[in-house]
């Protein structure tokens, strides 16, 4: 990020920072690190590392982030691991495949970073309870719902005892599967355009509510606001930080989560 340009982002109204931090206490989650926003590392810290590897992962820890995203997906064999395509076809280059028609041996046998470079050669996908065994007391974790069951899933956050350290992508069948096989836990489901989420404020009462920067905007933040919710946006480029921050976003879900993070606490100086 240019010097120039992050100083003419730092003017936003310290008011409009965040909700409060009484918001996050009352759901169960922890405060965020940096200047009362969340930052969430889209497929983890993976500029010049493997995407949604155990590297990219560990990367987002060393930063501080608040969470990593990951990709939810079930081989074969019914196995579940992290990877945001439904092919490997862009992760290893002369092989294709569906993840779905791949058993889990078959899927770990693969080199998801000579692509990168040599330093990463050998790094394998990994599953999901290889994702939260890293994670665990150390970094939220931000479940993108590809294709996997919720019920098999919630059994094994359960059974590593992080149900208040996973918040759920979900919507449709899998947010009432979500609320009936742990209702404790985090769901976050997304409108899409702002004329869906008057009805779903109402009719599902979600504590956290995920949006994309083409449907974000200040009234979107303070409906949500409203009604209790904390809201996590998908960035579309560091341009759009300004003003979501100016417009009272909870967290905010980027490809550049050390940039992000260096601008929140310049931003929190002022």
């Amino acid at each position: 990020m240019k010097r120039n340009q992050l100083a003419a982002w730092l003017v936003v109204p310290a008011a409009a920072f965040a909700f409060s931090f009484c918001a996050f206490a009352d759901l169960g989650l922890k405060p965020p690190k940096h200047a009362g926003v969340y930052v969430v590392a889209h497929r983890g810290a993976h500029e010049g590392i493997p995407e949604n590897s155990l590297a990219a992962y560990q990367k987002a820890i060393d930063l501080g982030c608040d969470f990593v995203e990951i990709d939810v997906r079930t081989t074969k064999d019914g196995k579940f691991v992290s990877v945001h395509n439904s092919s490997i076809d862009a992760y290893v280059p002369g092989k294709t495949g569906k993840v779905k028609d791949m058993t889990l041996d078959e899927l770990r046998a693969l080199d998801i970073g000579a692509r990168i470079g040599d330093q990463w050669k050998g790094t394998k996908i990994p599953t999901f309870e290889e994702i939260l065994d890293l994670c665990k007391g150390k970094i939220g974790i931000y479940l993108d719902l590809k294709d996997a069951p919720v019920p098999e899933l919630v059994t094994i956050v359960k059974a590593k005892g992080m149900e208040k350290e996973v918040i759920w992508y979900v919507g449709g069948k899998d947010l009432a599967d979500l609320r009936s096989s742990c209702p404790e836990c985090f769901e976050m489901p997304d409108p899409g355009p702002e004329k869906n989420l008057a009805n779903l404020l109402a009719n599902k009462k979600p504590r956290i509510v995920a949006s994309v920067w083409k449907f974000f905007s200040k009234t979107f933040v303070d409906a949500c606001h409203a009604s209790g919710a904390i809201v996590i946006c998908d960035e579309n480029g560091t341009e759009c930080w300004k003003d979501m921050l100016a417009w009272g976003t909870d967290g905010i879900q980027t490809d550049h989560p050390a940039d992000l993070i260096k601008y929140l606490e310049e931003h929190a100086k002022k």
